[in-house]
């Protein structure tokens, strides 16, 4: 069966009637002249039939009609409706210089691997190490159970952001968790939603960073120097200080592509430390008289309040979404290679090597001590409260220096979105790039304003449950929103109603967590000293 061919020239633009077809254009213009070509000066139409007539052949249908008076078009090919999504997503990115002026955006040679780099380095934390926290409360079953659809879920959430990158409706890159909630959720409600908890997931986690950089580093000078030593150490404030020096030495790197080896350095150190832990808490084996028993308050609500405290611990375990959005965003992209595909690719590879270090470490960790675990510091207290004596020294100090290596490293990941937001409003304002000498500044004054935070507020771990609840909607429920908005998904189809439920039940689960935090801290008490760093 042969195709049928069809060229149609458009209908002339000035129709004129019959009976002045044979009158001669002597007045008109060029242009005019060409739209009134009378229809008997244009070639008729070529015909040819192939085949056998009607006997079942198909016919072959030839129509050509001279190109002259087809007017060619100047609208450029990716703002017609058959150009790609992806090149005009490209193309009016393009458009903004504000994104060539700041530093997420500033470098777009990323890759994969970078991307795995630095999911991986924000990926592991020390958060992780107070998971077996969790379990003495929810208990083996229910504490494995929470961890394995916790983890399916953030994934899912982080598959969905990487698919939101860019939007094929508005022909844009959405390069910052913040900008995708305001195209999603409309700007007043963004800011009410979302603004905090990203605040809180950079700022509030550079603050704790300092703390357990500088608590570290007291510990490792400690290791090293020996019991015999006569030199006398730092006050924690002081090694506060001497953290918060180097990482605004390493906060002067420009962009988030060039942190991408700092981010390699912490990603190892990240699985250094975090493997050797749950390997020497494997090889001392279990303390005396360990018991798994679930916790239960005599109260029915306590108890309630108290499982819900422990999913919160998950819950903060989990995190980084508020900056993959800005990893995608140092990837080039073009029509054939859009930047979501080597960056799920580098997803893949950190996320597979994140559940290899967190599962161990919460598994392994509530066989050895069980309901001893401490509630402070998880495993890493763990290691040095019970096992200070019969393990090697230079474990000790090895396990020290990675922790504080992926403390710096994370940092730099952690602040560059506040980097960014910084530097924004001098770009909007003046119209160009912030000097080199403006942006030391400014990182110079973030980097001390979390130090100055770090020794006001030193107990900011102690509330990680609540925390945890905040900072919950921008992982498992703002995604699913999100994707619901800028989808638009069949209505009652399998993913309308998926993200649906997950959206309801992660802000339920967030409310929820919120109040149990709360209640816990309240009734538990924790220890508050301000300016006062132990």
């Amino acid at each position: 069966m042969s195709e049928v061919i069809e060229e149609i020239a458009p209908a002339p633009i000035t129709p004129r009637p019959a009976a002045t077809i044979e009158d001669p254009p002597t007045s008109m213009s060029r242009a005019a002249s060409v739209a009134r070509v009378p229809p008997l000066q244009i070639p008729a139409p070529t015909t040819a039939v192939n085949g056998d007539g009607g006997g079942g052949g198909g016919d072959q249908i030839t129509l050509k009609t001279p190109k002259a008076l087809t007017p060619k078009s100047r609208t450029p090919r990716f703002m017609t409706p058959i150009g790609s999504p992806v090149r005009r997503a490209l193309k009016l990115t393009r458009l903004d210089p504000q994104d060539a002026w700041l530093p997420i955006t500033e470098s777009r040679n990323g890759n994969a691997y970078y991307a795995a780099f630095h999911t991986l380095c924000s990926g592991i934390g020390i958060q992780a190490l107070i998971l077996p926290v969790a379990f003495i409360t929810l208990g083996w079953t229910w504490g494995i159970i929470c961890m394995t659809l916790a983890f399916i879920w953030q994934l899912y959430t982080l598959y969905l952001l990487v698919q939101l990158h860019e939007s094929a409706e508005t022909g844009l890159r959405y390069c910052r968790y913040i900008q995708l909630c305001n195209a999603s959720f409309g700007e007043k409600l963004a800011q009410f939603l979302a603004l905090f908890p990203i605040l809180y997931l950079s700022g509030g986690t550079c603050v704790a960073l300092i703390v357990l950089g500088g608590s570290t580093a007291k510990m490792f000078f400690q290791i090293v120097c020996g019991p015999t030593c006569t030199v006398k150490s730092l006050t924690p404030a002081e090694w506060y200080l001497v953290f918060t020096v180097v990482a605004s030495i390493l906060s002067q790197l420009p962009n988030l592509n060039s942190i991408a080896g700092v981010s390699l350095v912490g990603a190892i150190s990240a699985i250094g430390y975090s493997t050797l832990i749950w390997v020497v808490s494997l090889d001392k084996g279990k303390l005396p008289n360990v018991s798994y028993d679930p916790v239960k308050a005599d109260k029915q609500y306590i108890h309630f309040f108290d499982v819900l405290n422990a999913l919160g611990m998950i819950a903060f375990a989990f995190r980084g979404h508020n900056l993959i959005l800005e990893i995608q965003a140092t990837m080039p992209s073009s029509e054939k290679h859009p930047s979501r595909v080597p960056m799920w690719r580098g997803v893949q590879i950190s996320y597979t090597l994140i559940a290899l270090c967190i599962f161990p470490l919460a598994i392994v960790g509530y066989w050895a001590y069980g309901q001893k675990i401490p509630a402070q510091g998880g495993m890493f207290a763990a290691l040095f409260g019970f096992h200070a004596r019969d393990t090697s020294q230079f474990i000790l100090g090895l396990a020290s220096l990675f922790v504080i290596i992926n403390a710096l490293s994370s940092f730099q990941i952690y602040g560059m979105p506040m980097f960014d937001e910084m530097e924004s409003h001098y770009t909007r304002r003046f119209k160009k790039p912030a000097p080199w000498w403006l942006r030391a500044i400014v990182r110079c004054m973030f980097t001390y304003g979390c130090y100055f935070m770090a020794v006001a507020i030193p107990f900011l771990g102690s509330v990680a449950g609540l925390l945890g609840g905040i900072s919950l909607p921008v992982t498992l429920a703002y995604p699913c929103f999100m994707w619901i908005k800028m989808k638009k998904p069949k209505k009652y189809g399998i993913s309308w109603g998926v993200n649906w439920v997950l959206g309801v039940v992660g802000m339920i689960l967030s409310v929820m967590l919120i109040a149990a935090g709360l209640y816990v801290v309240i009734d538990t008490g924790i220890k508050v000293s301000f300016f006062k760093p132990q």
